[in-house]
């Protein structure tokens, strides 16, 4: 479980990832980045809706985190949408190998931040919802607000 720090810059939050995921444990990974690619996620330019994180060959790649080109980069600039490599302890990817390959899980990026000039993912680990899933929740928010509101009065 990560924990917000004093010194954490959020850059980005994947908002829809709660919504469409029953997230069920959340693990901290560094990027592999280009030098363009850490500048264009300083200046807030990272869109993580439709991305995910899978493996392959022994190792965690961030698929589809689309990291916008530097505004002042020159023809050297990176590819927005390449995949990246994660940076985890050895053990944590083998357990979320696992977890994805055995219980068909999914790794999704609930934000992407800055810890101390390096920049960090938090992955979420957890199962899709279904429609009817999100309704319910939905309805379950709905009537907690009106519960709360009502107390408040």
């Amino acid at each position: 479980m990560t924990t917000l720090t004093k010194g954490d810059r959020t850059i980005v939050t994947n908002r829809r990832a709660r919504y469409n995921y029953d997230i069920t444990e959340t693990v901290e990974a560094g990027l592999v980045l280009m030098g363009t690619e850490i500048k264009a996620i300083r200046e807030g330019r990272v869109n993580l809706s439709d991305s995910y994180a899978k493996p392959e060959n022994g190792e965690l790649w961030l698929v589809n985190a689309h990291i916008s080109q530097y505004s002042a980069g020159s023809r050297n600039n990176h590819e927005p949408t390449r995949p990246r490599k994660l940076l985890l302890h050895k053990k944590q990817m083998v357990h979320l190998i696992r977890q994805v390959a055995e219980r068909g899980l999914t790794l999704v990026p609930l934000r992407l931040y800055i810890r101390r000039h390096v920049a960090k993912v938090e992955l979420g680990v957890g199962k899709g919802r279904k429609l009817h899933d999100k309704r319910r929740i939905l309805v379950e928010k709905y009537r907690e607000q009106e519960a709360q509101e009502a107390i408040g009065r």
